[in-house]
């Protein structure tokens, strides 16, 4: 697209910082350190973990740049970063966590396809930008909506970037539009992460946030969000991140009799040595242990995660 490219190698790759556990240089994917990552509530951005699926895009002119809205509506349009910058900014901070975390747990007890995570691919970081319902409403689809006057139903992202997942061509993914209309689900059009202007690793100019969902959904690089009557049919979507029970093998996997995976339940609370934590308004300490979540219900309602 103007202004916006993704290259065709990987020559022009940003900097990282050399504490990161690479687990792929090309295309890159790192995780921190567990010690860096629990050093601090929101994840610093250099420890923030890198998922890429390709080439990370580079922005030839920012002036030139601006996503498309288009789809099952009765008005397309296309929006600059000036455009967006208008829109009220909303900074909400969320925690985004890769669906293939602790992948390597996972294949001590059964071999799993994928990028070998350890347990830090995740993290928690304040993002700034425009709300995608503020957005939706500048083509004529208003709050809460659940279907648009032409029968669309889903909202689906397109990234700039290009994976061999989809044959060179870009990343999608879509969410419902019922979702994506909702005020309150914090959907994000992010420019900014923890106060800065969001960087190439992380989707500049402009990417997608959207809270409690599996990392796979907040597309970066953004190009178009069309609005479609099914959900996206990307490789993402329909290929992979899906969950099937332990019948079921790369060798009779039917990928159609499973929804894509969406929310990502809390899988367990990784404790430090002597961390006091106050469970049932007991004060307990804890040393080197694992408590696995399935009161996660009662540390909420008490306000304690």
């Amino acid at each position: 697209m103007p202004g916006l490219t993704a290259p065709s190698d990987y020559a022009e790759e940003p900097p990282r910082h050399p504490d990161l556990r690479i687990n792929s240089k090309e295309p890159f994917n790192a995780e921190p350190h567990r010690s860096a990552l629990v050093s601090s509530y929101i994840t610093p951005v250099d420890f923030f973990y890198k998922r890429n699926h390709g080439p990370i895009p580079k922005i030839d002119d920012i002036s030139r740049y601006s996503v498309s809205i288009n789809g099952l509506v009765n008005k397309h349009i296309q929006l600059s970063m000036a455009d967006i910058r208008l829109l009220p900014k909303y900074n909400v901070t969320a925690t985004l966590q890769c669906a293939g975390n602790k992948r390597t747990a996972m294949s001590k007890v059964r071999k799993v396809r994928g990028v070998g995570w350890d347990v830090s691919a995740l993290g928690n970081a304040t993002w700034g930008g425009a709300k995608l319902s503020d957005v939706l409403e500048l083509v004529g689809i208003p709050k809460l909506s659940s279907i648009t006057a032409l029968g669309g139903k889903h909202v689906e992202f397109v990234s700039v970037d290009r994976c061999k997942e989809e044959k060179g061509g870009p990343y999608k993914a879509s969410i419902p539009l019922k979702q994506a209309t909702d005020p309150d689900a914090d959907v994000l059009l992010a420019y900014e992460m923890n106060g800065e202007i969001i960087n190439r690793d992380h989707g500049y100019p402009l990417r997608v946030v959207v809270p409690g969902v599996i990392g796979a959904r907040s597309v970066k690089w953004l190009d178009s969000i069309s609005i479609i009557k099914e959900e996206c049919q990307g490789f993402f979507m329909q290929k992979d991140y899906k969950m099937f029970p332990p019948t079921v093998d790369w060798d009779n996997i039917d990928w159609s009799t499973r929804r894509p995976q969406m929310d990502f339940p809390v899988q367990n609370l990784q404790l430090a040595v002597d961390l006091k934590l106050i469970v049932a308004d007991i004060k307990m300490t804890f040393s080197s242990v694992e408590i696995r979540i399935n009161l996660c219900a009662e540390f909420l309602r008490k306000g304690y995660l």
